[in-house]
């Protein structure tokens, strides 16, 4: 294995100037903490913005120079990109976009430019430092985009790429002017991780409907490759909050806060200022509840610690001011000379006093409207060092999937939230304790560091399973070899499938002709009398005849029902009851009613359920469902159910593409000494299982199959067939 490259927006340290001197700061933040140690133990170089603005030559190579030593490697960015790149599509569009606030998102062509082109400065930055076996590990939504810029510079190398922000809902996402280039750039990546598996559906959602990719569980099947989609939810550094001995900055803190506070029962809130993090609802929820439960007016306070973001926003500007209204009213209506309700701190804390906060907090009240993950809910849980404390956390947050044992809330309900402070209140000790025990087992054994360790497994593995597909691949070599063969062959047999094979996949089965290249194609191959070209489909007979009729080839229709030889009538290869569609036909008619844009095509052995103009999520149900109803009541009968791309056929067990092409396979003159054949669907492994060793069995698509080769796609097919006529 090579090195680990990670990438994200900011760098794990960040460089200011004092005076004339460089100063470089550490960054606390759960990337820096959770892979920072992970990246530097697999010979790591780690990629971002080091927050500073210069222009001078000397300095950034200064800098370049200092990073160097800690394995950093800076992307300098000026004033102009980061103000549209980060402050503008980063935070104005992305962020609430994906947070479900699409009022605030703004779409300007200008930020997403700027977009765009920091990505490219990034994966320029990249491009000289990555060799075929390193690992890139890109993080987050500023830089959504690199994972493709990368893969086309860098075909083979493994890339891995983490949401650390929802991902919403189709519905959400589709509103986004780029939203395909967005899903092909994360699609750049082999290995694309989200917190929960919310956010991963709703990822496969998006890829599935906007660009039609094939889906196999959370497995997606694009450009060559298979991509696992998956949740990976991050933990935090568990030992450093859960501080048992005395540590003298903590207990300086801690004695402060007793001093001041120890007559109050204790809520605590503490979060950046965003509209997505539902400060307002809290003051408006303690505000409540000091109303309701004047008893405990003089016994409780609220703590709330609000970090300063994006000041120069207006959005976040007037946020600002109705935090600090609330806080005021709070104040005016149930303050006195011993005693105040709020204590608002508008400032970021030091690592000892968030500490020290987190241990004297009875009630730590975590309720966003939506959060990726939110790592304060778990940073308060591993801190209850004496196993006390209650946390009321939204069901909005990604944390909330975990933390099963906190008190679980709607944002959007503020009496709900209000009861959840006064059952925290009168809790027993006994069911604090069990609760945050059971948290705090499930934090300690997932923490950030086995995140990092998992997600990388992860990436190895999907890697592994590309390069078992790759073993099959029809590598030129193999192209070489079967040429060679074809050559020296006097007698050759070619089988060939036509959807998704001779042609790609249409809206509907009839937009689906052969163009005037297939023709030529078929032409060239058929008019040497060596060959033996069979097209063998499950199209009717007569579409078949239509389109290849005039071609001196054979052609089998319904997928062994039908033949006709060159020459020669259109015959039924046997004779076969087609009775069981009186029953069968009005369950496959109830299913085409309730799923909008499904039909029914009808041939004479066979009935086909095609889906392809559904919408994918329910098409998904409903042929399951479908499935699941024709296989109970063809139990008994001589019928076959068989699953194709984006269709559901029911036909007589006997007709089969394998035993039709036995008659072409046994024939006792003229044995064929050369024998290919090429499909894309379930229906060609029969084809290929009846083979002999030496013939050559491609299957079109990376699925799971029987032949000894996979090819790409029916463009590389008509390449291979068009060498074989040269």
């Amino acid at each position: 294995m090579g090195k680990m490259i990670i990438v994200s927006n900011r760098l794990p340290v960040r460089v200011e100037k004092q005076d004339k001197d460089l100063l470089y700061m550490s960054s606390s933040g759960g990337l820096a903490t959770g892979v920072g140690s992970y990246y530097q133990s697999q010979d790591g170089i780690w990629v971002g913005w080091p927050g500073y603005f210069t222009t001078s030559k000397v300095e950034k190579q200064k800098i370049r120079d200092n990073f160097k030593k800690q394995h950093m490697s800076p992307v300098f960015l000026s004033k102009n990109q980061i103000e549209k790149y980060y402050e503008g599509f980063s935070n104005k569009t992305i962020w609430p976009l994906f947070h479900y606030f699409a009022q605030y998102t703004v779409y300007h062509q200008e930020l997403w430019d700027a977009y765009r082109y920091v990505n490219k400065l990034f994966c320029n930055e990249i491009a000289d430092k990555v060799s075929t076996d390193d690992i890139i590990w890109i993080h987050d939504y500023q830089l959504m985009l690199l994972p493709e810029l990368i893969r086309q510079k860098n075909p083979r190398t493994s890339i891995g790429f983490f949401l650390h922000i929802p991902f919403p809902s189709f519905e959400i996402f589709r509103t986004l002017p780029w939203r395909k280039e967005i899903l092909h750039g994360i699609l750049g990546a082999d290995l694309i991780g989200f917190h929960t598996y919310d956010y991963a559906r709703h990822f496969l959602s998006a890829a599935t409907r906007l660009l039609g990719i094939e889906r196999t569980f959370n497995r997606l099947n694009y450009d060559d490759r298979i991509i696992r989609v998956d949740a990976f939810p991050m933990g935090i550094d568990y030992e450093k909050y859960a501080v048992k001995n005395s540590v003298p900055e903590i207990d300086k803190e801690l004695k402060k806060y007793y001093k001041s506070l120890s007559s109050c029962k204790i809520l605590l809130s503490i979060d950046r200022l965003d509209y997505s993090k539902a400060i307002p609802q809290r003051l408006k929820c303690f505000d409540l509840f000091l109303e309701r439960n004047p008893q405990y007016r003089g016994k409780i306070t609220l703590i709330i610690v609000v970090v300063p973001s994006r000041s120069s926003v207006k959005h976040y500007q007037l946020l600002k001011k109705e935090v600090d209204n609330l806080v005021g009213q709070i104040e005016g209506k149930y303050s006195s000379i011993n005693y105040s309700p709020v204590h608002f701190m508008y400032r970021a804390l030091e690592f000892e006093e968030l500490v020290a906060l987190y241990k004297i907090a009875d009630i730590a009240l975590v309720t966003p409207f939506r959060d990726g993950m939110n790592l304060i809910a778990k940073e308060y849980v591993a801190s209850k060092t004496e196993k006390d404390g209650v946390l009321i956390l939204s069901e909005m947050a990604g944390a909330a999937v975990e933390l099963g044992d906190a008190l679980l809330i709607n944002p959007n309900d503020i009496n709900e939230m209000v009861t959840a402070i006064e059952t925290a209140l009168v809790m027993p000790p006994e069911e604090q304790h069990n609760r945050i025990s059971s948290m705090q087992e499930k934090l300690k054994r997932y923490d950030v560091h086995k995140w990092a360790e998992l997600y990388i497994d992860s990436l190895k593995d999907i890697k592994e399973q590309q390069s078992k597909i790759l073993v099959n691949r029809l590598s030129e070599s193999s192209i070489n070899q079967l040429l060679k063969d074809f050559n020296r062959s006097a007698h050759r047999l070619i089988f060939l499938d036509y959807d998704g094979t001779l042609v790609p996949f249409s809206r509907t089965p009839e937009d689906a002709r052969p163009d005037e290249e297939l023709i030529d194609i078929l032409k060239l191959l058929t008019n040497d009398p060596r060959n033996e070209v069979v097209i063998i489909s499950g199209r009717k007979m007569e579409t078949l005849n239509k389109w290849f009729g005039h071609l001196k080839l054979s052609l089998v229709a319904e997928h062994g029902a039908y033949l006709k030889q060159e020459n020669s009538e259109i015959t039924p290869i046997d004779t076969f009851d087609d009775s069981w569609k009186d029953e069968i036909e009005p369950i496959m008619i109830q299913y085409v009613d309730r799923t909008p844009g499904a039909r029914i095509e009808r041939k004479s052995f066979s009935l086909a359920w095609h889906y392809r103009l559904c919408d994918p999520e329910f098409a998904a149900i409903r042929s399951r469902e479908l499935v699941t109803t024709l296989s109970y009541l063809t139990s008994n009968l001589d019928l076959q159910v068989l699953e194709g791309n984006k269709v559901i056929e029911v036909k007589n067990a006997g007709v089969n593409k394998g035993r039709t092409a036995l008659m072409w396979i046994n024939k006792d003159h003229d044995e064929p000494s050369f024998i290919m054949a090429i499909g894309d669907d379930w229906t060609d492994e029969d084809l290929f299982k009846v083979l002999p060793l030496e013939a050559y069995s491609i299957k079109v698509g990376l699925n799971p199959s029987t032949a000894k080769y996979n090819i790409k796609s029916p463009e590389q097919v008509r390449e291979l067939l068009r060498s074989l006529t040269s």
